[in-house]
């Protein structure tokens, strides 16, 4: 009898352990991801809250309102088309067309949910309709209108910026985009997907800009592999194919540094079949690649990286082609993961939560993603990317007065037509502007280096121009 008391009191502590840990992690999901339950556009809560509390407003970094609620109860955007228009993808719009826009993924905190048991009562008693809370965002809207100019008209594609230092996004903007206050039919049917947020949800080949998480790998794992000579023919040959540089060029002998500042498909093809699919796998699932990311303010796609294949696969993939997939969200934090010593930071949006009375509910705070190389790899390749910019594809991308750094990307999606889009990113080495960027322009009539290079350079300018200091 004593021994079965024994037994019995162990099921007990084991099972109040279990709930206590199933308390624990509830809360801490909630907490960290519940955005996503409430971001589903048919979520009967969500419905239900909509017709008894005023939706909280939404702000920039700067103060500008993006998004408020009249008297009416209609939601309202910016009076400026151009405006409102730069911005749809951040925001969404109240339908929830746009997925994981901030007024679906943030209607927590927008439509009252976290507001306080007193806070109720006080409602309850003074008999005014409750009120959600005010969000505000680290993106900058006329950085984003800025944006839409500079981008090419009638092409697709996205441009991101973020604080490599922090992870504060600056600006997020996909194209083609659509009036949040007119979507037409036409926006819902389009080929082109303007509902579409390609900053966080397209997939890519990332072409050349993957150089950098090959260029990680081989500085890793190929000891001396700085000081090595190459020899660019124009073409490595592998099993079924071939793998040319840009027009055809020959590069002779060549250094890794160089190879990665003109961009030689042939010498990173060679070092990715060197380096083969373990090595080249686990770098780049130590930048991301393979993971699922669960971020605070956004949600991601998940890039992929082949972890296995023939030599033809693991040659393409070490410049980026064949299997390799990511977003420009990604594609930016490894940019920034450069800039910012070998740290990625978590990509954030929120800067702030307030109560309707003033009260702030929640501020910034920043989160490193995970340490993707050492503090020496990073400085190398940093070296690497600032030769891209002074003497080699990204030149188009340099400022006067700012040391910009980058790499150039072309990468080609259909192999029969021979398209392809061109790629971009790149960062302002420096703590008074430390931002980094990606560019993507799909189905470009020229490469990354013509195309994407100059869109950043006018980010780039915008921000040495109109930013404050960052302190």
């Amino acid at each position: 009898m004593k021994q079965y008391r024994f037994f019995m009191r162990i099921l007990a502590c084991l099972m109040l352990v279990m709930f206590s840990a199933l308390a624990i992690y509830s809360g801490y999901s909630i907490n960290t991801y519940g955005s996503r339950w409430f971001a589903y556009s048919h979520n009967p809560r969500v419905k239900s809250q909509k017709s008894k509390v005023v939706e909280g407003s939404v702000f920039d970094a700067s103060g500008v309102k993006l998004a408020w609620t009249d008297e009416n109860g209609k939601r309202q955007y910016q009076q400026d088309l151009s405006s409102r228009k730069a911005v749809v993808h951040l925001l969404g719009e109240e339908t929830g067309m746009v997925a994981n826009g901030v007024e679906s993924f943030m209607s927590n905190y927008l439509l009252g949910f976290d507001t306080t048991f007193w806070e109720r009562v006080q409602n309850l008693f003074s008999g005014d309709q409750s009120k959600g809370d005010d969000v505000t965002l680290t993106v900058d809207s006329k950085l984003c209108t800025a944006i839409q100019s500079y981008f090419p008209q009638g092409k697709n594609g996205a441009v991101v910026v973020m604080n490599y230092k922090t992870g504060a996004v600056a600006a997020l903007s996909s194209f083609p985009n659509f009036d949040p206050m007119n979507i037409t039919e036409s926006d819902k049917t389009s080929v082109d997907a303007p509902l579409y947020n390609r900053v966080t949800k397209g997939l890519y080949p990332p072409g050349s800009t993957f150089k950098i998480i090959t260029g990680a790998a081989a500085l890793r794992y190929l000891p001396g592999v700085q000081t090595e000579t190459f020899n660019c023919t124009g073409e490595f040959h592998i099993n079924r194919t071939t793998v040319t540089d840009a027009s055809n060029e020959k590069h002779g002998a060549i250094t890794m540094g160089y190879a990665f500042a003109v961009s030689c498909n042939n010498t990173f093809a060679y070092l990715a079949e060197r380096l083969g699919f373990p090595a080249m796998g686990k770098t780049a699932e130590g930048f991301g690649f393979n993971d699922t990311f669960l971020f605070r303010d956004l949600v991601v796609s998940d890039g992929s990286y082949p972890v296995n294949g023939d030599a033809d696969e693991l040659a393409w993939s070490g410049v980026g082609q064949g299997r390799v997939l990511t977003t420009p969200l990604h594609m930016c934090m490894v940019a920034a993961s450069v800039a910012n010593g070998g740290v990625m930071m978590e990509p954030r949006i929120l800067r702030g939560v307030s109560s309707p009375a003033g009260v702030q509910r929640l501020s910034y705070e920043q989160q490193a993603y995970k340490t993707v190389m050492t503090e020496s790899e990073a400085s190398i390749l940093a070296r690497y990317m600032r030769q891209t910019v002074t003497s080699g594809s990204g030149r188009n991308a340099a400022v006067s007065g700012l040391t910009v750094c980058g790499k150039t990307g072309t990468a080609q999606y259909d192999d029969v037509h021979k398209k392809e889009h061109a790629w971009f990113v790149g960062y302002i080495d420096s703590d008074d502007y430390p931002y980094a960027i990606a560019v993507i322009v799909e189905d470009s009539t020229a490469g990354g280096s013509t195309v994407a290079a100059p869109i950043a350079n006018k980010v780039f300018t915008y921000i040495k121009n109109n930013f404050p200091k960052a302190e």
